[in-house]
């Protein structure tokens, strides 16, 4: 996995403007974006009484790194009645999947940069 495997769910540039371009920083920053999707993600269902904060969390970690699309996601579903949520919560699992993919691929793709001097 590299950049080439970026789907284009993650503008990258948002997040390498926010720590100057510091691959160091990037991957901290990325790897906490994975650790808070971690932790979330088990919340996202409407069984939970926690899913409503779970969205709003991620929402947030997804602006932070230029997930747009994720963010959407979130949005709607936080702003949802809880009938109508299930869909869309099913909408923010599929972004965040897509986005965590795209930051595996470009953490891989600072590891080898790292490897390369």
């Amino acid at each position: 996995m590299a950049r080439r495997d970026l789907s284009g769910a993650v503008d990258f540039t948002v997040l390498e403007r926010m720590t100057g371009g510091e691959d160091s920083i990037t991957d901290e920053v990325l790897g906490l974006f994975s650790q808070q999707a971690a932790m979330w993600s088990p919340l996202l269902d409407v069984r939970e009484e926690g899913w409503r904060d779970a969205v709003h969390t991620i929402r947030g970690a997804a602006s932070g790194i230029g997930a747009d699309g994720l963010a959407a996601a979130c949005q709607d579903a936080e702003a949802a009645d809880k009938a109508e949520a299930p869909p869309l919560l099913d909408r923010v699992r599929d972004q965040l999947d897509t986005a965590l993919a795209d930051v595996a691929a470009y953490r891989h793709e600072i590891m080898l940069r790292s490897l390369r001097g």
